[in-house]
Order: C-alpha cells, then structure tokens, then sequence
C-alpha cells in the first residue's frame, strides 16, 4: 500500500508530467487555431479549451480523442501546487521561484473562473433611449410575456436548450404548458406564396401557417449568427391553444425618428381572460439600474473613413444607488459600475446607434494579481542570484 501512495505521489510531484502537459497545451492551441477558421473563435472555447476533453463526432456519437484545456490546466495545476507542497521548502535563496509559482497557480485558477463565470452580452441603444438590460450575442430564449396590466409585465423565459432537448416545460406564472414539435438551430423563414409545393406548416396559429422555415447548416463564422427556429404547441386545461411558429429571424427592421431600428415581432394570443405574447429572442440579463444614451460621436481623420473616436455620453440611472450621473465610454476607456464593464464596441453614425459590450467577470483581477506576482517573484530571484555572484567576486577579488 505505501509503494502505490508513493508512486501515486510521484506521478503528480514529477517534471515529466510537467512537460508532457505543457506539451499537450502546445498541440492543443494549435489545433485550436487552425480549427478556428471553421469554428470561430467561441466555439473553438468550449470545444477546446473549457472542456475536459475534445470530442469529435463519429456518426452521432461524441468522441474524446484529446484531453481539454480543463484537464490539462486542471493537472499543471495539481502537479505545480504537489511539487511545491512536497519538493521545494520555503527559504529566502528560493523565495522568488515561490513567488513566481504562486502568480502561476493564480492565472490557472482566474482562467477557471473566468471560463465558468465569465458573462458576455451587448447593449445596443439609439440616443435618448434607456434600457435596464442587455441581449446575449450567443444564446437565445423563449420569452412568453403577460401584458394584461399596463404598467407592467410578467416575463417568463425558456432557455433555447429545452427548445432544443425538447423538454416539456410547466411553469408555475403560466397557465398552459409549453412543448416544442420541432426545433432547428439555424433555419431561414420564406414567406408561403414564395415557395411553391413547400410542405404543409406545423404551425396552426399566429405568423407560421404564412411562413416556410427552412432548416440550413449552422454558421461559426465570427461575423454572422445562426437564426434558430422552433415550433411550439401550448397546451391548457382545455386542450391545445395551437401550435406557433418563433424564430429570432423574426426581428424586424422599422422606421424610427432616427432611422431603422431593431424591434422584436412578438405574436399576441389571449388565454385564461388575459392577454399574451410569444417571442424567440436574444437572451436578456436585467439589471437594478437602467442606462441613458445621450449622444454619441463617431468622428474619423479629415478627408478619409479612417475612425478616429467612437465614444457614448450615458447617464447611470440608479434609483437604490448612487443617484443618476453620466459617464464617457470610448475605445480603451470602459465603464465599469456595480461589477459590469462596459466597453465601446460597436458604433452607426447614420441612425446614432451604439453597441457596448457588458462583461460580468468575477476573476478580471486575478490575471493582474497573478503577473505581478510572477513579475515580482522573477525579479527577486534575479536579484538573489545577482547579489550572490557580485559576492563572490569580491572574495575573490580580496584573496
């Protein structure tokens, strides 16, 4: 039994796994970018990097034919914190390696977190409009809406996933139950008349039994994004209310005093004496405080289309705050407020639109913590072995 502990002990404790890991990492980034012209670059994260193994699809079953960033991080991790609880022993020649190894476990650890908690979405706003919430550039949801009172709504949200597992949902602010027909993760909607011989629509209520949603490839590319549709049947005590067609295709461009504008096509029903409406749109993430665009420059260099500044006057409405006040956000000057960070990504000039990128990232600090340590630990060490050598030198220079 103490031979297996021992050797057990010594597989973590070892160089040789150190430097087979950090080779599996070497093979895993560049399998990584070569994959990501494919891909594209969030895909290729959770494909490779935030997963414990990379799978590969043989038919309609997954593979793992390679071990993921979590399994290799998670054991240079195990190896880097058991060398140091078994090999090195804390001691001033050595406290810069100690240093420096401790800013490594902390960029380990922060790149976890960060892949695990790290949220991500986009605040699209024209001037003079104020929003509480921001949309998600990658996931979606089924929203269904009670819009009886006036001043103010009940929003019930399915995930796009149950959509996709087709997963019966009941919940308990609705009514009637909802269950999916059909799902397809990239689809393009043609209107009937347009399509001639198109099979018979799964849809008996609202938009679908006028629409053709045909099922296409799903895109990675960076710049495009997959439309998915569903077809749900809600069902109540009575029976079935219909079946609808959603898709977030089905957001519309309008006229608007400041040109065209996004604006989501909800489809209204009335059930059990109130009213409602059913929607596939962009997963949104509310906050307690609302943001106010109140202008916005988009100036480039004389005579070309050469951007010069992209930057957005927004003002912080926070009733159970700070109180209102207004912030700048242009390029390398984000906003950050209540543990969200707004950066300035996306600008139109001609509809006086502006895009902010919303990151929520428990661990942003870790990364800085972790290469000032290293930073730190390097030059402790340097210095150490410096003043050593310029030691010896003038013994020797004195014998």
């Amino acid at each position: 039994m103490k031979e297996l502990i021992r050797q057990f002990r010594d597989f973590f404790v070892s160089l040789q796994l150190t430097v087979v890991l950090l080779a599996m990492g070497i093979v895993l980034i560049f399998a990584a970018t070569l994959d990501q012209t494919d891909l594209g670059i969030w895909v290729v994260q959770e494909k490779y990097f935030r997963s414990f193994f990379v799978l590969w699809q043989v038919g309609d079953v997954p593979v793992p034919v390679f071990p993921g960033g979590y399994f290799v991080g998670g054991m240079l991790f195990i190896n880097l914190l058991a060398s140091h609880l078994y090999r090195f022993k804390l001691s001033w020649k050595k406290s810069g390696i100690f240093m420096t190894h401790i800013g490594l476990l902390l960029l380990l650890l922060g790149e976890l977190m960060s892949g695990l908690w790290q949220e991500e979405s986009m605040l699209t706003m024209r001037e003079g409009e104020t929003l509480n919430y921001s949309e998600s550039q990658l996931k979606n949801e089924l929203a269904i809406i009670d819009v009886t009172e006036p001043k103010s709504d009940l929003v019930v949200a399915i995930p796009e996933r149950a959509l996709a597992r087709g997963t019966t949902v009941q919940h308990p602010d609705l009514p009637f139950r909802v269950e999916t027909r059909a799902y397809y993760p990239n689809a393009m909607l043609r209107s009937r008349a347009d399509v001639p011989n198109a099979p018979a629509s799964l849809a008996t209520v609202g938009l679908g039994p006028q629409i053709v949603a045909i099922p296409i490839a799903p895109t990675y590319r960076p710049n495009e994004r997959n439309s998915p549709a569903a077809f749900v049947e809600l069902i109540g005590a009575d029976g079935s209310l219909g079946t609808l067609l959603v898709s977030t295709s089905m957001a519309t461009e309008k006229p608007d005093t400041n040109g065209m504008v996004l604006q989501w096509s909800a489809q209204p029903f009335n059930y059990a004496g109130r009213q409602w409406k059913i929607m596939l749109r962009h997963t949104r993430t509310y906050n307690p405080f609302s943001l106010t665009l109140l202008k916005v420059e988009h100036d480039v260099y004389a005579g070309t289309d050469i951007p010069k500044n992209f930057s957005s006057r927004v003002r912080i409405n926070n009733p159970g705050g700070q109180g209102d006040h207004e912030s700048l956000i242009y390029m390398n000057n984000p906003l950050r407020y209540e543990g969200l960070t707004f950066y300035q990504s996306q600008m139109a000039k001609s509809v006086q639109l502006t895009g902010l990128q919303v990151v929520r990232n428990p661990s942003r600090q870790l990364p800085y913590i972790s290469c000032a340590l290293m930073g730190a630990g390097l030059l402790i060490q340097f210095g150490i072995h410096l003043f050593g050598f310029l030691g010896k030198r003038r013994k020797a220079a004195a014998a």
